[in-house]
């Protein structure tokens, strides 16, 4: 019974998170550009196109890449709406490949220097692979392939949230915003495909 509640619980705060901060791109779109991260760029780089498409194809896409993640890991919507768990996998998909690649392209712009692009870099990579293997997997109808690619890219997609939640404590920490930014670009992440991992390995499903 404790088990339950506490799955529930967990299962409760996964999904507001994600769609919390799903939602959060909203806030730049209508709050412009004297708000959070933007804060920290140069009004050169503020006033380049390319990087503004980057940036905006970024959030925007990654936004819906995280309110529509969560639900795949929802084994009621597998088992009850399946054709609606299909076609939120493929808007993820799309999400994430539109996000991932803009990510990757302002990553090499991040504030910090080279240590929070390789960081960030890295984790758009990461995200892209992980989501267009679980795609040809499913494809291939290789379930469990699938599933454990999933779990590895939806744990990449969760990045945004951990760091909205370890940039602030990192920056109490140390003082200075920018020491916190260059840990959080490699905290947000790693992590949580370390947990991944474990997950993937507790429920015994076969990668490749």
């Amino acid at each position: 019974m404790a088990g339950r509640t506490t799955n529930k619980i967990a299962w409760f705060v996964f999904t507001f998170l994600a769609i919390g901060v799903g939602l959060y791109p909203l806030g730049y779109i209508f709050g412009g550009k004297e708000m959070g991260l933007l804060l920290s760029k140069s009004k050169e780089l503020l006033s380049d196109d390319l990087w503004n498409i980057g940036f905006y194809g970024h959030i925007i896409f990654g936004g819906i890449a995280l309110l529509t993640g969560w639900s795949q890991f929802s084994k009621k919507l597998r088992t009850k709406h399946l054709y609606l768990h299909r076609n939120l996998g493929k808007i993820y998909v799309a999400a994430v490949l539109i996000s991932g690649v803009c990510a990757v392209y302002i990553g090499f712009y991040a504030t910090g220097g080279w240590v929070t692009s390789l960081g960030f870099i890295l984790l758009g990579l990461v995200w892209l692979y992980t989501t267009i293997a679980a795609y040809r997997a499913i494809k291939k109808k290789d379930l469990q392939l699938h599933q454990g690619m999933m779990i590895y890219s939806y744990a990449a997609c969760f990045a945004a949230v951990t760091l909205r939640l370890w940039l602030p404590l990192l920056t109490f920490a140390f003082g200075e915003f920018l020491i916190a930014y260059k840990i959080v670009a490699w905290l947000c992440w790693v992590p949580n495909l370390i947990f991944a991992h474990l997950w993937v390995r507790r429920k015994g499903l076969i990668l490749g």
